[in-house]
């Protein structure tokens, strides 16, 4: 597959750590490069001109799309039609649920004070308790094998540094099975060399901030 993948993507985005770990469970090459999100190139207007935002797989750019064109591979999601239909469920779930909360926290951590960002943070732990709850004591949320939902779900990990301290709360303190499980894919090579750092996802919504004039 050598020259034939190509992933246009930015380092700390969420939806392209998906990708990123997805084609390193298969094993397969691709070409990397860095969009600028403030200044994006024309070719990525030109792969993605309606929406104009990162990540683009091209191929195509979706983490299902890679599941079905490398099944044989490592296959993310279950045989079982029934068990399969659950982990499209929970990654839904991330996506409708958990994605939207997580972008309304990062914005009241930024804006609001007292009861409204109090609310916002229980919100999201209580978004993350029920996916505890689905979890239970399973190593991944498919069972024993690394899948679908695991992939979908363990790039928020990454900007989980910057919700606590722009925040001031802890999310593993309150959801220690989460974090059980999040450590448990992190050792995993495919996720350790395609999250983001903690760090430098930090310092980029420090930069955000002040782009944004907000201190």
């Amino acid at each position: 597959m050598d020259g034939e993948v190509i992933l246009l993507d930015a380092y700390i985005s969420m939806f392209g750590m998906r990708l990123r770990i997805a084609l390193a469970e298969k094993g397969d090459k691709y070409e990397f490069r860095e969009e600028n999100l403030p200044n994006k190139t024309p070719f990525l207007f030109q792969m993605n001109p309606i929406y104009k935002k990162v990540p683009v797989l091209i191929h195509k750019r979706a983490l299902q799309y890679i599941n079905e064109v490398w099944h044989d591979k490592s296959p993310l999601l279950p045989s079982d039609p029934y068990k399969r239909a659950q982990a499209r469920f929970w990654a839904d779930l991330v996506d409708q649920k958990i994605l939207g909360l997580a972008y309304g926290l990062s914005l009241k951590t930024w804006a609001a004070k007292g009861k409204e960002l109090e609310a916002a943070k229980k919100e999201f732990i209580e978004a993350l308790k029920v996916l505890e709850g689905e979890l239970g004591d399973k190593p991944y949320f498919g069972g024993e094998e690394f899948g679908y939902v695991d992939v979908a779900l363990i790039p928020f990990y990454s900007w989980f540094h910057a919700y606590e301290t722009c925040g001031n709360f802890k999310i593993g303190a309150q959801c220690p099975k989460f974090a059980a499980w999040a450590k448990r894919c992190i050792h995993r090579e495919s996720v350790s060399k395609s999250l983001a750092d903690p760090e430098k996802v930090y310092d980029f919504v420090l930069m955000l901030k002040k782009y944004c004039g907000v201190e």
